[in-house]
């Protein structure tokens, strides 16, 4: 049976609680000026070993430390091991039974009521839950467009830190896109060159070469877009961080997103125009395999990678 999020227990500032019980005020900082941050990991289930692998955890704890940094939800890293944070989210998905893939959602929020436009001294709180895997972006590959929204700066809302607040941006970009029917949009920033797209990085293969926009591009430094640089090393295939300009992104040979929840996800078109033949690439589907052995914990060079839990 598929692990259903209303009927389970969630972890909601210093205890574990059923679901229906978690429950954050509509006067509180985090509702009403999306004052949280928070990642999302990937939890794979073994059968053949009956087990979870969680994939990139340490990394994952370290994203919500520099967005917290960023932010300066002070509290969190001073009351937050990584100890801790391992532990908790064992006990989340012990509590959970959980024995199918699943995705964890860590949310680090201020925990105030009515408090204005501030953060310094504020509280902060943390919240866990599961759910399903299911498919944020279609598998098979998708059809995207260029949005007429520009991606928010860093020196307006940063992309470094994930911040739920900064998702308006990018939900906009999505409704934009669904509505002309396509089923992801991609984002360029202030000076016209490609970000990424509204939940993952984006990546295009040139004559071989695989090549993703630079940090300095507005783009959130994404944890699976790290992952791939070392994926694409272990197949030697060469890499480029650099400026993409919108007409580059017809040109390409391939082009792919990634994230957490998105996996590795072809991109078979942008603005009606086909990418490559208009099927998934050779370099995308090494990389989409070998990122499905790496996170079931087969491929022994990147084990440190996995966290196991019983």
């Amino acid at each position: 049976m598929s692990f259903q999020l209303q009927t389970s227990e969630v972890y909601f500032c210093d205890q574990f609680l059923p679901f229906d019980q978690a429950n954050v005020s509509i006067a509180s900082s985090s509702v009403l000026y999306g004052l949280s941050i928070y990642t999302v990991f990937n939890a794979i289930w073994s059968n053949e070993d009956q087990q979870l692998n969680l994939f990139r955890l340490e990394d994952h704890y370290r994203r919500l430390i520099n967005s917290a940094k960023i932010m300066d939800f002070h509290s969190f890293a001073e009351t937050w091991t990584y100890e801790k944070f391992e532990q908790t989210m064992r006990e989340l998905l012990h509590r959970n039974n959980v024995q199918e893939d699943v995705l964890v959602r860590v949310t680090v929020f201020i925990d105030e009521l009515t408090a204005g436009t501030k953060i310094h001294g504020l509280k902060n709180s943390v919240s866990a839950y599961i759910y399903p895997m299911g498919e944020i972006l279609p598998r098979a590959g998708i059809h995207t467009c260029v949005s007429s929204w520009q991606r928010n700066s860093d020196n307006a809302i940063p992309a470094r830190a994930k911040v739920n607040g900064s998702y308006v941006n990018a939900s906009l970009m999505k409704n934009e896109a669904l509505l002309n029917g396509y089923d992801e949009a991609i984002a360029l920033d202030e000076h016209d060159h490609v970000a990424e797209g509204t939940v993952a990085n984006l990546f295009i293969v040139r004559g071989g070469r695989l090549i993703t926009p630079d940090p300095s591009t507005d783009i959130l430094e994404g944890i699976t877009r790290t992952t791939v640089f070392d994926l694409a090393k272990h197949l030697q295939i060469p890499t480029d961080q650099r400026a993409i300009d919108r007409s580059e992104l017809y040109l390409s040979d391939e082009i792919f997103m990634c994230g957490s929840s998105a996996n590795i996800t072809p991109v078979l078109s942008v603005d009606k125009r086909p990418i490559g033949d208009g099927a998934i690439g050779p370099i995308t589907q090494l990389l989409v395999e070998l990122y499905k052995q790496v996170q079931q914990n087969k491929i022994p060079e990147f084990s440190g990678w996995i966290t196991v839990t019983k």
